[in-house]
């Protein structure tokens, strides 16, 4: 249930050690990595093992679960999302809607704000 390797947070990044295991969980969730079902850490545990705040990594899933990327189950755990749960969603017309989707994506691929960005960009 090894999750990350502590070495892979990089306090000398300019990236805020939040987004790099928000990150990691989201990309290795995509890959496949991480597989649906499979059981996460407890937030006091990942926490430990990546020596973050518990707050942090509780936000951390609060925010892979608004993403889909995650769920929840109460006293269960928290578990990766099967991959049914956040496909499937329909092209609308709101621009603001799709860049909704398009950041919840983002954040699901595990891509941070400026590579999310900078894919933007190159699209435009």
């Amino acid at each position: 249930m090894v999750v990350v390797d502590p070495l892979s947070i990089d306090p000398t990044s300019p990236e805020p050690p939040f987004a790099q295991l928000r990150a990691m969980i989201a990309g290795r969730a995509a890959s496949g990595e991480l597989e649906p079902g499979e059981k996460l850490p407890t937030v006091r545990a990942l926490a430990a093992q990546v020596g973050l705040a518990v707050n942090t990594v509780a936000r951390v899933y609060r925010e892979l679960e608004a993403d889909g990327v995650v769920v929840t189950e109460g006293r269960r755990g928290t578990f990766v999302a099967s991959t049914s749960a956040s496909a499937g969603a329909g092209l609308g017309g709101d621009v603001q809607e799709e860049a909704a989707r398009y950041a919840a994506a983002a954040r699901r691929a595990g891509l941070s704000r400026s590579e999310a960005g900078r894919l933007l960009d190159d699209a435009w």
